[in-house]
């Protein structure tokens, strides 16, 4: 099928930077100030979902802007990959939106202005990376998601958001300045070009083996939002940020884009055939097993609850890279869905973090005995978005983890199944002794005190659980992307 040339592509990313622009020039105007991010949002989306049918189809959407060098573009092209990322993104701004007037006005936040206002940039170059048509143009959005979510997580203006924010930058900057720009380099070198091609940009390229698998690990850490161990320590840091910011970092925009960078290597760059020769999907498998079983260690101990729900997404992102490198097509579909699953789930989870806080300034879940039944729907959702990280049927992470697991047996790498059933086992283990807390202890005098759902709060967290099980009854729509991306 011949791509579809549009602008709409462009309109997507554009609807977010102008929103961002009315949210500063609105300042004043607190009402109309806070209704933007929404209608944008829901704009946002409808553009996005108009190129599906498309897509869909085995098409693409495409757009190119100028040309920067000979063989880069900055371009735009919305292809099965993109619209998994690019449909989640755009959903959950909408809830995320909703949520975070409701925190920032309880809470009496300071800024928002300048919050909205990075918000609603970061989710422009989330998209903007997402429809990327090649390494030049996701990368300056990688940079620019970078830059600007660095205010959100400085939030709070004190010295834990300092040090916080500042091992934020240099993990993600350093990272990029140095193994990722060095990884384009040399693909331009080798390839002449840095577009994404299906099967692979270096498949066939004359390179030695040593050269190929050194830009790919480049790749791999360059791409630091992934988070893969050991360029994993500034996701835990940065929880020092408020709550819709936790949620933006691992469930919609930052974390997503690292993932879903690695993919574009492994499946655009590199293509399975050149992974899979150079024996990289099962060096990069054991990686990513690592950090998954240790990231969930991590995750038992921690008594914050948003501490343990970064590390749990540490553990998380890696299902994602694990299932592209195991190179079968049911775990490569496995990883794709996760992308979605794992956000639908995840964000549930820190937008309950955040409900409790507004609503009792609670963190750590030793304090939180006997306070679902103060807040039902909070808790309530909570458990929900848990079964589905732990894999349980209906939800959206029982689709994913079964592919993945599929996948471990289809691949014949019995060592990572047995990977994936332990760490189910441990997010088991860390998330249901949360619920047992709120619902089963007793209540100790501090959670005896007034403690109420906060409607603009608990209703975007609801909505986000329900999502979480629609996806599980209903996954054709990231099915098929999945399919369309690994065909």
């Amino acid at each position: 099928m011949d791509p579809v040339i549009s602008t709409r592509p462009l309109l997507a990313v554009a609807v977010a930077g102008l929103a961002a622009l009315a949210i500063l020039f609105l300042n004043k105007r607190e009402k109309l100030r806070d209704a933007v991010s929404p209608i944008a949002a829901v704009a946002m989306f409808a553009i996005v979902v108009s190129m599906a049918p498309t897509v869909l189809a085995g098409g693409t959407v495409e757009l190119r802007l100028f040309e920067v060098l000979p063989g880069i573009d900055v371009a735009l092209r919305a292809d099965a990959l993109g619209m998994v990322f690019a449909t989640v993104s755009s959903l959950l701004w909408i809830v995320a939106a909703v949520y975070s007037i409701g925190y920032m006005r309880h809470l009496h936040e300071h800024a928002q202005t300048r919050f909205f206002a990075c918000f609603a940039t970061s989710l422009a170059a989330a998209v903007g990376g997402a429809f990327a048509a090649n390494l030049f143009t996701l990368v300056i959005f990688y940079e620019v998601l970078s830059l600007v979510t660095y205010p959100l997580v400085y939030h709070h203006e004190d010295e834990e958001g300092w040090r916080g924010s500042r091992k934020y930058l240099v993990y993600l900057m350093g990272a990029s300045k140095s193994v990722l720009l060095a990884a384009l380099a040399l693909t331009y070198h080798i390839a002449g070009s840095l577009d994404f091609v299906r099967g692979g940009l270096l498949t066939g390229a004359n390179a030695s083996p040593t050269l190929l698998t050194v830009v790919y690990f480049c790749y791999l850490f360059g791409f630091a939002k992934a988070a893969v161990m050991p360029m994993h320590a500034w996701l835990p840091a940065a929880m020092v940020a408020p709550t819709p910011v936790s949620a933006l970092l691992h469930a919609v925009a930052v974390v997503k884009m690292g993932v879903f960078c690695v993919l574009r290597v492994i499946f655009h760059v590199f293509g399975v055939s050149t992974v899979g020769e150079l024996g990289l999907g099962v060096a990069t498998a054991y990686l990513v097993s690592f950090t998954i079983l240790m990231a969930s260690v991590y995750a038992l101990t921690r008594d914050d609850l948003k501490a343990r729900l970064a590390y749990s997404t540490v553990s998380q992102l890696s299902y994602i890279v694990l299932g592209a490198v195991l190179l079968s097509p049911l775990a490569m579909a496995g990883g794709i869905i996760h992308i979605a699953a794992h956000a639908f789930s995840k964000i549930t989870l820190f937008f309950c973090a955040g409900s409790i806080y507004c609503a009792s300034g609670k963190r750590n879940i030793s304090d939180m005995a006997g306070i679902g039944r103060r807040l039902p729907w909070t808790m309530g959702a909570f458990f929900v978005a848990s079964l589905s990280m732990i894999g349980i049927p209906p939800t959206a992470g029982f689709v994913s983890k079964w592919y993945l697991a599929e996948g471990s047996v289809e691949a014949g790498q019995m060592a990572f199944l047995a990977v994936l059933l332990a760490s189910s086992v441990l997010n088991a283990a860390y998330f249901l002794p949360v619920s047992y807390t709120a619902f089963f202890e007793a209540e100790t005098k501090e959670s005896r005190a007034p403690v109420r759902e906060i409607p603009l709060v608990a209703m975007p967290l609801v909505a986000t659980a329900i999502l979480s099980v629609l996806m599980g009854i209903f996954p054709y729509y990231f099915v098929t992307l999945a399919d369309g991306v690994i065909r």
